[in-house]
């Protein structure tokens, strides 16, 4: 078991749920995004999801896509996006910090330098658009101790579904529904299957811990979930309240949503 994972389970043992929240680094600016990550680390959310920025976020709905393209006005760079967490991770030790990319920054900079610069600090590494057949590519991560989050969604082949359980270590990422991050009302995904019956779906093919995103957007929402998903993974909502009331608005709904651990 790894330490993403172990560490999910001890957390789970006080809280009735944990929280995953996501920030894009650089949006809207870098020193404003870093104060966010700070924010959110200093009121004891478990786990922080930082997303490099990329021109094409296909899982993204328009919230976290346009800070994206805000963001690289700013012009981040991945090194430096990776030292800049990693503080936070040393830091701050009693959360978890995982990197999301989608693959072309990635590619761009290497695996196997990835892992280096990575390790020993930032714990996992999310990436969208990287199909569970070329897993093999994350090796250097898996041998640097850094777990890949694969994604499961809704509908996926049970073929496959069980090759993504098999592979997964730390945390699978559950999506609640097709399409893109946003917010949502709805308590089944697009088949019209509860989410109750799809997260026992997935928890009959592993012991690896579930978090359940796209569409949490509230404590009310996050509380419908406990019992279901050991994390509720909120982002886009969190863009939305900075966006409504700034870094103050920011914070409140950080303070709201962890108000339920």
């Amino acid at each position: 078991m790894s330490a993403l994972a172990k560490f999910i389970i001890k957390e789970r043992q006080s809280k009735s749920i944990l929280l995953m929240t996501h920030v894009i680094y650089g949006y809207p600016t870098i020193e404003t995004s870093l104060e966010m990550m700070r924010i959110i680390l200093q009121k004891d959310v478990s786990i922080l999801e930082v997303q490099f920025p990329f021109s094409d976020p296909v899982a993204d709905g328009p919230i976290i896509t346009n800070g994206c393209h805000k963001a690289l006005e700013n012009k981040p760079n991945l090194d430096q996006c990776i030292k800049d967490i990693s503080d936070l991770a040393d830091e701050f030790p009693n959360s978890k910090v995982l990197l999301m990319s989608y693959l072309n920054p990635l590619l761009q900079y290497g695996f196997d330098a990835l892992a280096k610069a990575m390790s020993p600090a930032i714990a996992g590494v999310i990436v969208p658009d990287l199909p569970i057949d070329q897993s093999k590519m994350v090796a250097p991560l898996v041998a640097a101790n850094i777990d890949p989050i694969w994604l499961i969604i809704p509908n996926m082949d049970p073929a496959r579904m069980a090759l993504v359980c098999e592979q997964a270590q730390g945390l699978l990422y559950c999506v609640s529904r097709k399409g893109v991050t946003g917010k949502s009302s709805s308590k089944s995904n697009a088949s019209g299957q509860s989410l109750e019956t799809y997260l026992a779906g997935i928890r009959a093919l592993t012991t690896v811990p579930l978090a359940l995103g796209f569409g949490i957007s509230s404590a009310q929402q996050v509380s419908e979930i406990v019992g279901e998903a050991d994390v509720a993974v909120v982002g886009s909502a969190l863009l939305a309240a900075f966006q409504r009331a700034g870094i103050e608005g920011f914070s409140e709904k950080i303070t709201e949503l962890v108000s339920l651990g």
